[in-house]
């Protein structure tokens, strides 16, 4: 028996099952009907799975889709009910839109002009990384791709011309720039709704759960004051408490025009993305005037994408992550669906508000927001973090009398900024943290300093623009 354990995928399904049994062998608590329960643990043992992962986050959704089917918890419609979301194919097609910016080297052109502009100095070549990244979160879902894939490499190579390598000259200007980078991405993915794979499925969850709707534009518009105001405090902090050695780099500026002299003029494929880009931004940020929805103006753009031949369709096959992302979130949002349906939201909101009750909403809030994000500690996905805990926590939230949508957004942003916390907290830290210029024990420190700064920025400077927009 030891011997199979010690295999970690054994190990890993070893502990998925149990977990699943033992809630199944449990009696419901009062209030609870046995179908609510039964769905109630189908949705914990796949948050386990997605912590744990024996096999990729998509066949264990489909597995669970199979259970629920193969029950009978819910009817055939039912279960595929989440497939049919907008918003879940809101996430799937930005996934695709991202692919034109990186295939047609759109992305990399505006980062370079960037850099070009300001990066005189390592402080502002630090602006220039969270600029670039604030350019393009709005329409690059995965903070993977976009920290890991796009940021990441961009800086890389701006340390080697600089000198500063993994070991001995890491702190000469890379271990600065890399923590910037990687927090940096975790601000921008909490100002947009598709700046993230898991913020629609927040967005979804809060519908199910409290009965509210956000939009696009109520996202950004209630996250640019705040993150705004982080993208341009955090560089100077980590400047001043982590400085780099290299405080000049006159050859960032020259690198990046030499980059865009090869790169030459914008051709069609460029110009081409960068219509859709400003016409998907405009019509996602106008979209209560004109009333086209954020999952039509995103498929509009991705058809013109593929009118004009700067996507093919065997790109868009090939785009791994978008139909990945179809799957888990299709049946995440079934399960959320499912729980909410029969009634066991409602009971775990009841329950847990009875343990905040007499304290003042604004406290409850504040409360359930520093749990909900130092929780990250004990989760390696935002995704399973958003999974596990948003509807429970925002059904408190809003028991305690918290404005619906207040909460929801702020639960959302802290959905993000909690990846500035470790090394393996979003998909893009592993990616940074494995360039080696930074170890581990630093990377905590510095994350848990951040982290104290954006609670403070998020909760003075966004309560005052909250209460200026009307959200409170």
């Amino acid at each position: 028996m030891s011997g199979i354990l010690a295999n970690k995928k054994i190990r890993s399904w070893f502990i998925i099952v149990a977990v699943g049994a033992a809630i199944w062998f449990i009696p419901p608590p009062e209030g609870v009907t046995l179908q609510a329960w039964r769905i109630f643990d189908i949705f914990v043992t796949t948050i386990v799975g997605f912590m744990l992962q024996p096999m990729p986050i998509g066949a264990i959704s489909i597995v669970s889709l199979g259970i629920t089917a193969l029950l009978g918890l819910a009817k055939v419609s039912d279960v595929l009910a989440g497939f049919g979301n907008g918003t879940v194919w809101l996430v799937v097609v930005a996934f695709l839109l991202s692919r034109g910016f990186i295939q047609t080297g759109f992305g990399r052109r505006i980062a370079l002009m960037i850099m070009r502009a300001i990066g005189h100095s390592t402080l502002r070549l630090s602006y220039s990384l969270v600029l670039s990244d604030m350019f393009f979160a709005p329409a690059m879902p995965s903070i993977t791709a976009r920290g890991g894939a796009f940021i990441y490499p961009i800086a890389r190579g701006l340390c080697q011309v600089l000198g500063s390598n993994p070991g001995e000259t890491a702190r000469k200007a890379g271990a600065y720039l890399m923590m910037v980078a990687s927090t940096g991405t975790c601000i921008t993915s909490a100002m947009f709704l598709t700046a993230m794979a898991a913020n629609p499925l927040a967005a979804l969850l809060a519908e199910k759960a409290v009965g509210i709707k956000i939009s696009w534009g109520d996202w950004a518009l209630a996250g640019i004051v705040p993150g705004l105001v982080s993208l341009l405090l955090i560089p100077y902090v980590l400047y001043k408490i982590y400085p780099p050695e290299l405080k000049k780099t006159p050859e960032a500026p020259l690198m990046a025009k030499e980059e865009l002299e090869k790169m030459g003029p914008m051709d069609f494929n460029q110009k081409v993305m960068l219509c859709v880009f400003l016409g998907t931004i405009i019509l996602w940020s106008t979209a209560t005037f004109t009333a086209i929805d954020a999952t039509t103006t995103a498929f509009l753009g991705l058809g013109v994408l593929l009118i004009t031949s700067v996507l093919t369709w065997r790109d868009c096959l090939d785009e791994y992550g978008a139909w990945d992302a179809l799957i888990w979130l299709g049946v995440l949002v079934t399960l959320a669906g499912l729980l909410a349906k029969y009634g066991f939201v409602a009971w775990l909101a009841k329950t847990l508000g009875a343990l905040f009750s007499g304290m003042h909403w604004s406290l409850t809030l504040t409360l359930i927001v520093l749990v909900y994000l130092y929780a990250q500690y004990a989760f390696a996905s935002l995704t399973a973090h958003v999974t596990a805990l948003y509807a429970a926590f925002l059904a408190v939230a809003v028991a305690a009398g918290a404005p619906a949508l207040l909460a929801a957004v702020v639960l959302g942003f802290f959905s993000n900024l909690c990846g500035v916390l470790t090394n393996y907290a979003a998909g893009h830290s592993p990616v940074v943290f494995g360039g080696g210029f930074v170890d581990q024990v630093t990377w905590w420190r510095l994350g848990f300093v951040n982290s104290l700064i954006l609670v403070v920025i998020w909760f003075s400077v966004g309560a005052v623009w909250w209460k200026v927009i009307g959200m409170w």
